[in-house]
Parts: C-alpha cells; structure tokens; sequence
C-alpha cells in the first residue's frame, strides 16, 4: 500500500457525516408524479464518489513538492476568451472596484492585444454589457482563484474548458482587488476572508439571470474566501452547490508548517511572498496612502508572513499576522455551510497541509463531504498526459449535480430549512462559527 507512488495511484478517502443529506434526482418514469417520499434520491457522498474515478497520477512527479513544482514547468495553454467588466462596490466598508472576467466563445475575429490586460481577456463596451442578461437556464459557474492569480491561471482554465467549450454553461472569475492587472482604488488590496465582493457578484448575477442555477468553486485561497462566504450567507446562499480545491482551510496552522521546514520557508512562502509584493509595486503609489504602511518594510520583506506582517495587518487593523490567520481562516465556518459542498484535498500538499483540514468538523456537517487523496502536490494532480485529475472530478461533479438533480424538489426543501438555534433558552452557550473580529471602516486614503 504505501508503494503505490510507485505507480502514481494514490489512495482516496471521504470523510463526511453519518448522515449525508440526501438529493432528488429528476424524475424519469415518463411524467409519473411521486411524492416525496417515492421521489428518487442520492445521498451527496454517493453522488461524490460517482464521479471520482481512481486517482492515477503521473508516476515521476511521485510526491507534492514535484507536483507542485510541475505547474511551474508545464506549459499547455488552454485558450479561452474572456470580457471585463469593473464593478464598484456596494459595501460602503470596503469601498473600490475590483474586475470580473465573463467568459465569452472564441471570437472569429479576435482583436489585438490589449497590453493592459491578460491574454484574450478585453473589455466589455457600454452597449455590450448592457445586452447581458436574459431568461436562459444554462448553469453558471462562479469562480474564485488562489493568491495573487486571476482568470488566466491554468489550473482554473482546465475546469473551465470541458464546461464551457459546447456553451453548455456560463461562466465567470472574480479577480481579486488589485489581480490580473485590475486597478486598486483604495488603500486596501484584497485579503484572505474578503467575502464582500464574491456576495455582490452572486447577487448581481442572480438579478441578471433569476432562471439559472449558480455554483461557485474556489481554489488555495479563493476556496477559503468561498467557504467562509458560504458560511456568512448560511441557508440564504443564492448559490446552489460548491466545489473547493486545495483549501488551506486554517491559515495558522498552515502558515506554522511552512516555517517549520527550509522548503516551506525558501521555496513556497519566498514564491508566495514574492509574488504578493510584485503585486504591491503594481499598485504601491494608491496602498501607500495608508500612512500605517512603511512602504521600505514591505520591500526588504522576502516571506509570505513578513508580507501579511507589513501590509495586510496595517491594512485591516490587525496587530499580528497570526491575529490575522486566525481571523480569517474557514476551519470554522464549514459549520455553517447550508449547500451542498464537496472539497478535494491532497494529503501531500505541501502548502494547504493536511493538519489544517477541518475533520472533525466537516463530519459534523451533512452538507460536506471531502475527497482526500494521498497524492497530488497543490493545484496539481498531474495525470500522465498533463490533463490534472482534480478538474476532472470537480468538472463531473458540476455537471451530474447541474443536469441530475430535481431543483424544484430542492428548492422546495431550502425553503422550508430555518437555521435552527438549538440553543434557544438564553441559559446555554451558543458556538457562531462565522462569528468575526474585523469590523467595517475606513483608512485614510480607502
């Protein structure tokens, strides 16, 4: 069992709940009208385990760290076409823009360059935005990248590809403030439970298109932006199910692990940390204004720590970067989450490590199963062939969720869930798992 590297299949587990809730599929006995309780059903881990095959891996990248690296190395592009818009947002505590890319079919024409923003990603004009919307039901998927990335990161674009390539589904990627070349407009980049602006994204989108059904997937940290979203809205949430990929879930824990190893410091919190402060000079003369910023500090800094450390505790109050993780990590918020949720964890990975994976309290939530693999490095799972296996899983789980559940039957279900205070008598504790520290407010300049 434990030489199966040598082969590239790595072993998978699910951890879950006892008692999984369970799914209506649609019916297909011909317009026969069932009761609920003759209406077919799947549970989620049953429905998750259908569409994980093996996992069979690449056998030369045979641990997390060559996995990982290999995403350095690999350069397959995978073409697909976006158009920006820019939204201001909503919420007057964290006022701004940030960018949303909508991905769009190959044009037959494709204009030139724009120097200004990733590759085939151009800007919606005024009357071509204005035409979106309408009464369709294509499923949309929302999704949400990792540290520093956006839109054009491959790992997203091989989930995309398979579900938007016969325009069976829409979709689009919420770059974080200040990422894939979008402007800051306040003193403020993004940081790691900035929820705000995928809630006004789902809002917007709901508006835009009331018929179709809406999922959201997060990678690295865009997943544990995503689960601690899920976690705020609870049995409110306009999205309908969630795929998370490699969540570092607590940022403490993980951010200790890094530390505790030279290759964790010198190779993957550097790489982090230097991407966040190439990030920072992009936008250094709007973050400066924040006077708690010393502009020196963060350019002398070389880790992903010493970078929250300068710029993300100033920014948002906190005193420590620890008080920050703390704060901001989904460990606890999984608690809350109201819709289905599956997550793909590797155990290997050497970023988003497994002792910060939530077990326990993912078994206390009949919403969540996890699929742990014993292989698979961070956003990686390389096959042989480069296609990755995680898109795989997270794309045929899309698809049978989106095309083989009873909606209305679900619908029907969430109407009738109320979150449920089982402590209601003012005399016992009560546990909020989203309950935050971080409070609404501006800095001079924001």
């Amino acid at each position: 069992m434990y030489l199966t590297w040598l082969y590239g299949k790595a072993i998978t587990s699910f951890c879950h709940a006892e008692d999984v809730v369970d799914l209506p599929l649609k019916d297909s006995s011909n317009g026969t009208r069932h009761t609920q309780d003759e209406r077919k059903k799947i549970t989620l881990v049953d429905l998750v385990k259908a569409v994980a095959p093996p996992c069979r891996l690449n056998p030369l990248l045979f641990n997390g760290h060559l996995q990982t690296a290999w995403t350095a190395v690999k350069s397959t592009d995978i073409p697909i076409h976006y158009k920006r818009r820019v939204f201001t947002s909503t919420n007057e505590s964290y006022p701004g823009i940030f960018a949303v890319d909508f991905v769009i079919p190959p044009p037959e024409n494709p204009s030139p360059k724009d120097p200004e923003l990733p590759v085939r990603t151009h800007h919606y004009t005024d009357h071509e935005f204005e035409q979106l919307g309408g009464d369709d039901e294509k499923p949309m998927l929302i999704c949400l990248h990792g540290l520093s990335g956006g839109s054009y990161e491959v790992y997203l674009r091989h989930v995309l590809k398979p579900l938007v390539e016969n325009s069976d589904w829409e979709a689009c990627v919420v770059n974080a403030r200040g990422c894939a070349n979008s402007k800051v407009t306040s003193s403020r980049l993004y940081n790691a439970r900035a929820t705000w602006d995928i809630r006004q994204m789902v809002e917007w989108i709901h508006q835009k298109w009331p018929r179709r059904r809406l999922f959201g997937i997060g990678f690295s940290l865009g997943a544990n932006i995503l689960v601690n979203y899920l976690g705020e809205e609870g049995s409110k949430c306009l999205l309908d199910a969630a795929v998370i990929v490699c969540n570092p879930w607590n940022l403490e824990v993980c951010g200790l692990a890094l530390k505790r190893t030279w290759v964790g410091l010198n190779v993957y919190s550097a790489a982090m940390g230097s991407s966040m402060k190439k990030l920072f000079e992009r936008h250094v003369d709007q973050i400066s204004k924040n006077p708690d910023i010393d502009v020196e500090k963060v350019r002398s800094c070389k880790y992903l720590f010493e970078f929250d450390r300068y710029v993300q505790c100033p920014s948002w109050g906190y005193p420590t970067e620890d008080a920050y993780y703390r704060d901001a990590s989904s460990s606890d918020s999984i608690l809350a989450v109201k819709i289905p949720l599956f997550a793909i964890h590797a155990e290997d990975d050497p970023i988003a490590v497994d002792e910060a994976v939530p077990r326990e309290e993912i078994k206390r939530n009949p919403n969540v199963v996890l699929c742990s693999t014993s292989l698979g490095g961070h956003l990686s799972y390389f096959e042989i062939g480069g296609e990755r296996w995680f898109a795989r899983v997270a794309t045929a789980f899309l698809q049978k969720i989106a095309n083989d559940l009873d909606w209305n039957a679900v619908n029907n279900a969430r109407s009738e869930c109320v979150d449920a205070d089982v402590h209601a008598d003012g005399k016992t504790p009560i546990f909020e798992p989203v309950r935050r520290k971080l409070h609404g407010g501006s800095l001079p300049g924001a």
